[in-house]
């Protein structure tokens, strides 16, 4: 590790009712990767916003300095040209542009005559591609045709392409397949011995553990103290310092007696909206039942969320198969139609399909349910509407100043508490989470945990997809495995072990062996 490139001394941000840092100091050197942690809200994203310029100065107060040289930047622009770049837990991308007009976006390659040079912007955009090791998709490809994984390494080209002397990384794994992080962390090791100063977010301590120097733990926007060597540090004193307490039991699964068959699925199939002829979805056939909780594992592209999602009735066109709910057949041509059967589902893009941004937390927490609140006339009765929500942001101790505050304003994992929170408004027989505690850290996970066994014994069929096995493993009664867009095994969680679970998910093992 080198000099100190960045220094950032007593960093104070106010939110109306809330202060999100409080008097915050960070150094960073040429060389290192400083991981950055804590609970949700504990401010690591709110700083790294400051110093990239989304939180302009004079919002903030305290100062910036790289190499030495005081910076105020009052955009993004200013941030970027200081060599600063940061890749967001969100994507930031335009769906109808191709790759290469995403990452190369208002720096794209002209004549004199301002006419675009498409030759040497695919060529570019091909060079980093390689750098990133990325084969599955081509630069002339368009965004909206990638899965979120893939649009999260465009992401990272994309900041790779500007340069970057200070890499903030924020969440950038949460939707990457194993093959696509372990590229990611090749480039950090290459960005290293070129000096480059990175900082990294992460709630996946193990990927920390792998790849960090050093780490500064944030908590209630204050600066709780820095680990000066990961290899002296257990995770379990990490956890610790994040939360200001011990966590017995990260897994706290409870057993229930199985009833019968709540949700069963018959044949299922989902069509490839792009390749004709493909299936994303081959001849599924699997139940859900009563008093479990029923985990859905693969590697990304397996078929996963598809499965659930045409389930939900989002691809009316291309789904066929048979869907019972409680004995009764189900048309699953719309999600509305579902809801109303008693279906919910949990998006894996909260960003894109799980909320409505630029609307009030109440308003998001309450849209699925309106009718449970007004009368019968429609109107919304709003102490009601109120009550309803209050009840739930202590439930699922959503950390928010307030009832009526902006959903974009708050951290990534109360985001997701909303979202929980809109379904169980809706009274659902079967909810379906797909990657329900992504972004989300250890603490939070533990409060979400908690939450799907009191679904459970309050009678809710619970079905998780997760990408991450010791949670599948942890929480799940069964285990469905897919490969390829099949199921591959049905595993009780008293057989399931992460090798099993790997070998049917990259297909070395075959349903029957």
């Amino acid at each position: 590790m080198g000099e100190v490139i960045l220094e950032m001394k007593n960093i104070i941000k106010d939110f109306p009712g809330v202060r999100a840092l409080d008097e915050v100091n960070f150094e960073a050197r040429s060389g290192e990767l400083l991981a950055l942690v804590g609970e949700n809200g504990a401010g690591k994203s709110t700083l790294m916003k400051v110093l990239s310029g989304v939180w302009p100065y004079p919002t903030y107060e305290g100062d910036i300095h790289i190499r030495g040289d005081l910076k105020r930047f009052r955009n993004t622009k200013d941030a970027e040209a200081s060599r600063v770049a940061i890749i967001y837990q969100e994507l930031n991308l335009i769906p109808e542009l191709t790759v290469a007009e995403n990452i190369f976006l208002d720096r794209q390659f002209t004549n004199a005559f301002g006419v675009v040079n498409w030759n040497k912007l695919y060529s570019e955009t091909q060079k980093l591609l390689d750098e990133l090791n990325i084969t599955d998709f081509e630069p002339t490809d368009k965004v909206k045709e990638l899965t979120v994984g893939k649009q999260q390494m465009v992401e990272i080209a994309k900041a790779l392409s500007k340069n970057a002397e200070i890499l903030v990384f924020d969440e950038p794994t949460s939707a990457l397949t194993d093959k696509e992080v372990e590229a990611l962390f090749e480039i950090i090791r290459k960005l290293k011995r070129q000096g480059v100063c990175m900082s990294y977010i992460s709630h996946k301590m193990e990927e920390l553990q792998q790849i960090a120097d050093r780490m500064i733990v944030l908590r209630d926007g204050k600066t709780i103290g820095e680990v000066t060597l990961m290899s002296e540090i257990t995770l379990d004193q990490i956890i610790s310092r994040m939360v200001g307490r011990d966590i017995k039991d990260m897994f706290p699964k409870q057993e229930f007696k199985q009833g019968e068959k709540v949700l069963e699925v018959k044949n299922f199939e989902v069509d490839n909206p792009v390749l004709a002829g493909e299936k994303q979805v081959k001849d599924a056939s699997f139940y859900a039942a009563k008093g479990e909780i029923l985990g859905i594992a693969g590697l990304m592209g397996s078929g996963r969320t598809e499965l659930v999602t045409g389930i939900f009735g989002a691809f009316p066109k291309d789904a066929r198969g048979e869907v019972y709910l409680d004995g009764e057949k189900l048309d699953f041509k719309s999600p509305q139609e579902t809801i109303n059967q008693g279906i919910g589902l949990v998006t894996e893009d909260r960003k894109a399909m799980g909320l409505v941004l630029g609307q009030s937390i109440l308003q998001n927490m309450t849209i699925s349910s309106l009718e449970t609140v007004a009368n019968q006339w429609g109107i919304i009765n709003k102490a009601q509407e109120r009550k309803l929500a209050k009840g739930y942001v202590k439930q699922l101790n959503i950390k928010t100043p307030g009832l009526n505050v902006v959903i974009d304003t708050l951290s990534g994992g109360n985001q997701q508490k909303v979202i929980v929170a809109k379904w169980l408004n809706t009274y659902p027989k079967v909810l379906i989470l797909d990657e329900p505690t992504r972004g989300i850290d250890v603490g939070a996970k533990v409060e979400i945990y908690n939450l799907l066994n009191k679904l459970v014994e309050d009678g809710v069929t619970v079905i998780m997809i997760s990408s991450e096995l010791p949670e599948v493993m942890g929480m799940s009664d069964r285990i469905l495995v897919m490969c390829e867009g099949e199921i591959a095994a049905e595993l009780t969680r008293e057989e399931a072990t992460k090798e099993l679970i790997m070998e049917y998910a990259t297909g070395s093992k075959k349903k029957g062996d």
